[in-house]
């Protein structure tokens, strides 16, 4: 497979892809099911629904025209909450390439560009190697909470991120 490219915006099949991309590691480490995958579809077509350049974004990685990791930025409440980093995921067999840092470099930077105050990000606890990512980038743990939202309950965490 050669490196992957980082692409700004949708491309067709996107939503597919990055839903599968959820939907497979999510259920092979975490039993997650349908209830999951359901609400990374939902979500994330409602977000590219009302997506807007000068708030929102969409990075993909894309090698050899398949989409393997994503990251979004939802602006649409970023001056009173901060932006929402989403759907951020790499490929089973690509993880630990730096693709991941890429992408949330990508997202960061932009957030910048278009001086969001804060970044947010809610991931759950034991998803050590996206939470030393996280860490390096300078997101710090806000907060903890159990939670049942995603079909089974899990330890929810809060990362944010000061710019």
């Amino acid at each position: 497979m050669n490196a992957p490219q980082i692409h700004s915006g949708y491309i067709p099949g996107a939503i597919g892809k990055i839903t599968e991309l959820h939907a497979r590691y999510y259920h092979r480490f975490w039993d997650f099911g349908l209830f999951f995958e359901r609400k990374v579809a939902g979500g994330l077509t409602e977000f590219l629904g009302r997506f807007d350049a000068s708030r929102d974004g969409l990075w993909l990685a894309v090698s050899e025209d398949v989409i393997v990791g994503s990251i979004a930025i939802d602006g649409k409440s970023a001056q009173q909450a901060g932006a929402h980093l989403r759907w951020f995921i790499v490929d089973m067999d690509i993880q630990s390439t730096g693709v991941g840092r890429r992408l949330l470099d990508r997202a960061v930077s932009f957030c910048r560009k278009c001086r969001h105050p804060k970044i947010y990000l809610w991931t759950f606890e034991g998803l050590d190697a996206a939470r030393h990512l996280y860490e390096s980038s300078g997101f710090t743990l806000s907060k903890e909470i159990m939670e049942d939202s995603w079909g089974k309950s899990v330890k929810e965490q809060l990362f944010e991120k000061v710019l």
